[in-house]
C-alpha cells in the first residue's frame, strides 16, 4: 500500500488538523479518539531531510554544510529555520568574523569574501 505523509494543516482554511482514528494494518483494529500530531509531522520535506542529515552528522554543522554542498552560514540558517518551525525561539548570535570561520576551516576563501562583501552592503 502506498502511504502518504500526514497532513498537519487543513488544505481549505489552514487550521490545525487533528487525528481521530488509528487503524492496525495487520488485524484491522480501529481506535477512535483525539490524537496529537508528532512535532515533526508539520515539517516540509526539505526540513526533514536537513534534520536527518544533521542527526547523521551528530550535530556537526560544518559536516552538514559539506554534505549539502552549501556554505557554513547557509547551513546554520537552515538549522535556525528548522528550529523556528518547531517552535523554538532563536536568540540571534553575534555574527562571527569571516576570518575566524575561515581559520577554523568552516568556510572557503570564496565564502569569506562573499560574507565580507555582504556585510559591507549593510
Amino acid at each position: 500500500m502506498n502511504m502518504k505523509r500526514n497532513l498537519s494543516k487543513c488544505p481549505v482554511c489552514g487550521g490545525e488538523l487533528e487525528i481521530t482514528e488509528l487503524r492496525c494494518s495487520k488485524c484491522g483494529t480501529v481506535i477512535r479518539g483525539r490524537f496529537r500530531q508528532c512535532e515533526f509531522c508539520s515539517l516540509e520535506e526539505g526540513q526533514l531531510e536537513f534534520l536527518r542529515l544533521f542527526l547523521a552528522s551528530r550535530g556537526n554543522i560544518s559536516e552538514v554544510a559539506k554534505r549539502m554542498g552549501v556554505s557554513h552560514p547557509t547551513a546554520r540558517q537552515r538549522l535556525n529555520d528548522l528550529l523556528r518551525s518547531l517552535g523554538y525561539e532563536i536568540v540571534e548570535e553575534e555574527e562571527e568574523s569571516p576570518v575566524d570561520l575561515l581559520e577554523r576551516g568552516e568556510i572557503s576563501v570564496e565564502e569569506a569574501i562573499e560574507l565580507i562583501k555582504r556585510r559591507k552592503e549593510r
